[in-house]
């Protein structure tokens, strides 16, 4: 992810439909099973153009957006007036680097599958928390390759769900539950995606 990848594509990445529901769908699910209030504050990893976290933001107080695309980000702040919560956009690559801060709750939505070592973001995602905060993560399960068009820095063609809550445990989150909860529909396959759920 050292590269912006989206650099191209940021400025017509909400035009495209399928991407645009499936997002709608993963927001449903995290509000559905993430115990939202209040007072919190909660991170988006690669938060992209805010698809998702513009969805969650009335349902808490602030909202750190963390991504490494300088043009998805701009994106984003130009939806800034219309986030209702406050928002705090940082660029930079938490693969590589460390935001020394502790949140009530850490969300993303298909990021996961440009990460090269999950096990140490889920790591990573643990220390982040404060003790009861939680994770809702959603990606693509398991796919032939399909679902990318083009070199968009892919290290993983979607993830088996049962390896993917194993790697979550293992870095010491509880209640680790998963369930499908959106499907994108494209041209030559459908491709399902999976919501994770669990608490620090």
């Amino acid at each position: 992810m050292s590269n912006d990848f989206f650099k191209d594509k940021a400025d017509s990445y909400e035009q495209v439909t399928h991407r645009v529901a499936n997002v709608e769908n993963i927001a449903r699910a995290v509000l559905g099973s993430a115990n939202l209030k209040s007072g919190m504050n909660i991170m988006d990893f690669g938060s992209g153009t805010g698809l998702l976290l513009e969805q969650i933001a009335p349902a808490v107080t602030s909202i750190t957006a963390v991504d490494i695309s300088q043009s998805m980000n701009a994106q984003l702040e130009k939806k800034r007036a219309d986030i209702k919560c406050e928002l705090e956009i940082i660029e930079m690559d938490l693969t590589q680097s460390s935001l020394d801060r502790k949140f009530d709750g850490i969300i993303s939505s298909m990021t996961m599958h440009h990460v090269d070592d999950i096990a140490a973001m889920f790591e990573k995602f643990h220390s982040m928390l404060d003790t009861g905060g939680f994770i809702a993560i959603a990606d693509l399960v398991t796919e032939d390759g399909g679902f990318h068009t083009e070199d968009t820095g892919v290290f993983h063609f979607g993830f088996d769900p049962d390896e993917f809550l194993a790697l979550a445990s293992d870095a010491g989150f509880n209640n680790v539950e998963l369930s499908v909860v959106s499907t994108v529909h494209k041209p030559l396959a459908d491709y399902p995606v999976f919501l994770l759920s669990a608490t620090a």
